[in-house]
């Protein structure tokens, strides 16, 4: 099992000597050529905008992973499906791409919340750079969720320990290892499964860190915050 994908020159030397492979949450866009266990990011990115709109948010940005990578864009398409079926116009400034990571949450973060008309929800590609987005929020007097909604994606044991405990998309990696491993050994027993691609089904677990907007309180419409030294200013919610 492999968990990242394989360059062509790996393949071969697999291939050459007959070791079966599963990759589990593959980088790459699928294919029926290498067996391969992911899941259903597109729904994923569609279930956690829906969430925030059901809430009341229209301004809502996303964090993806890298652009290159085709789980990243699979969030992000189905975060642009749920904006667009709710005929809200995608604004590009609230889409921003970093790597899962909690540093890249926060950077990216402290840019969008800093936008003169900033989101009053946010989606993170991954639970850590939901963490990061969690910093920046703090960094700039923002609190969770009576200021900004976040939803993150993964559903990593972090996800309950931060407080507020974080609304996130739930995806089903132990299924996800279970499945491959069924799957490699089939294959190294020399049968042939109906299909080597299977995408397993996402969820939401709706916690803690969303509200609806309506909840917002008159004094926080308002955030005063202080970026980087800075001077003190204001921009509406």
């Amino acid at each position: 099992m492999v968990f990242s994908d394989l360059d062509p020159s790996q393949r071969r030397q697999l291939e050459a000597r007959n070791i079966p492979c599963v990759v589990i949450d593959a980088t790459g866009e699928p294919t029926n050529e290498l067996p391969a266990i992911g899941s259903t990011n597109w729904s994923g990115g569609l279930a956690a905008t829906r969430h925030l709109l059901d809430l009341g948010h229209r301004r809502i940005a996303v964090i993806g992973g890298p652009a290159r990578v085709w789980c990243s864009r699979a969030r992000v398409d189905g975060y642009r499906a749920a904006l667009e079926n709710a005929g809200i116009e995608v604004d590009p400034d609230l889409i921003r791409h970093g790597d899962f990571h909690v540093e890249s949450g926060y950077e990216q973060g402290l840019e969008l919340l800093q936008l003169q008309n900033r989101p009053t929800a946010v989606f993170a590609g991954s639970d850590l750079q939901a963490l990061g987005l969690y910093r920046a929020a703090r960094e700039l007097g923002l609190r969770i969720p009576d200021d900004l909604s976040v939803v993150g994606y993964d559903d990593l044991p972090v996800a309950r320990w931060i407080g507020p405990e974080l609304t996130t998309i739930r995806q089903p990696l132990i299924d996800m290892a279970d499945q491959a491993t069924r799957l490699v050994l089939s294959l190294a027993r020399g049968e042939r499964p109906p299909s080597t691609r299977i995408d397993l089904a996402t969820r939401l677990v709706v916690r803690q860190s969303t509200a609806r907007i309506e909840a917002i309180s008159p004094e926080s419409s308002r955030v005063r915050y202080e970026a980087g030294g800075g001077e003190v200013g204001e921009q509406p919610a």
